[in-house]
């Protein structure tokens, strides 16, 4: 009884969320890992990306594009908690085991959202992203334009220790986003500097992972994050490019359980 009730505790649900341009699919390997370990791994479509039925000029706020991961948060039953691989955490902090940032920002409590895009994107300079592309907005209500990457700048920042054949599915499903961050000083989340509270953002557990080889967020700007965010807890994966998730699965997928195991008890 007892084994089987620690069994039982060890089961976890991690949420799951993919970059800009990229959707869901590029959680297969660790999804499918974490399922077969027994937990839950619900792996989100952001509105307009990945198989979501939305059109790019559709998705007018980045409240629009992070409402399928405000809907699963909101979903979860009365006394669940997730281990959220996203940012979702001054919302539903009381359903956030861990918010755990992989190959992602890791806005500071206090300073709006978009403060530390616009300070990597400072870091980087206007070159950084190569062959990638501002396209046409079709919608004049959105400021801004939306944003694709191109195959050079995936092959040589994001994917360049992943196997081929996921460079190759890559490149075959991104699709445009709107930056709401650049270009767009009237987007008001993003833009919001009293949205990410101590008292309900600082108050869940973070978690980042330093990914020392990751070329699209380099080593030096993570831990420039971090220095930002006292109290952080901090990981690391060795061997990894920015798709940490593609490069190295099986490491990424033990880290997540440890850290569900560390920080959650059903």
């Amino acid at each position: 009884m007892d084994s089987r009730r620690q069994t039982e505790e060890r089961q976890h649900h991690f949420v799951l969320v993919h970059g800009m341009c990229h959707g869901a699919c590029c959680w297969y390997k660790a999804a499918t890992a974490l399922r077969l370990a027994g937990h839950r791994a619900t792996a989100l479509d952001m509105a307009g990306c990945g198989v979501h039925p939305a059109r790019v000029d559709e998705v007018r706020t980045f409240e629009d594009y992070s409402r399928p991961l405000l809907d699963a948060m909101a979903a979860l039953p009365p006394g669940e908690r997730a281990v959220l691989v996203a940012l979702a955490a001054e919302r539903f902090p009381d359903k956030v085991a861990a918010a755990v940032f992989v190959a992602a920002s890791m806005p500071a409590v206090g300073p709006p959202m978009a403060a530390i895009s616009d300070e990597l994107l400072a870091y980087v300079g206007p070159d950084f992203f190569m062959d990638s592309k501002e396209l046409q907005q079709e919608n004049p209500e959105i400021k801004g334009k939306p944003f694709i990457f191109g195959p050079n700048f995936m092959a040589q920042r994001l994917y360049h220790l992943s196997p081929p054949e996921d460079l190759t599915l890559g490149m075959m499903l991104i699709r445009p986003a709107n930056a709401f961050t650049t270009g767009n000083p009237d987007e008001a989340i993003m833009r919001d500097e009293k949205l990410l509270t101590k008292e309900r953002y600082g108050s869940a557990r973070h978690m980042f992972v330093v990914v020392e080889d990751d070329r699209g967020i380099p080593a030096e700007f993570q831990h420039h994050m971090i220095a930002q965010s006292p109290g952080v807890e901090v990981q690391e994966i060795t061997g990894a490019d920015h798709m940490v998730m593609l490069s190295r699965p099986q490491e990424l997928v033990e880290l997540l359980i440890r850290i569900g195991n560390k920080c959650t008890s059903h």
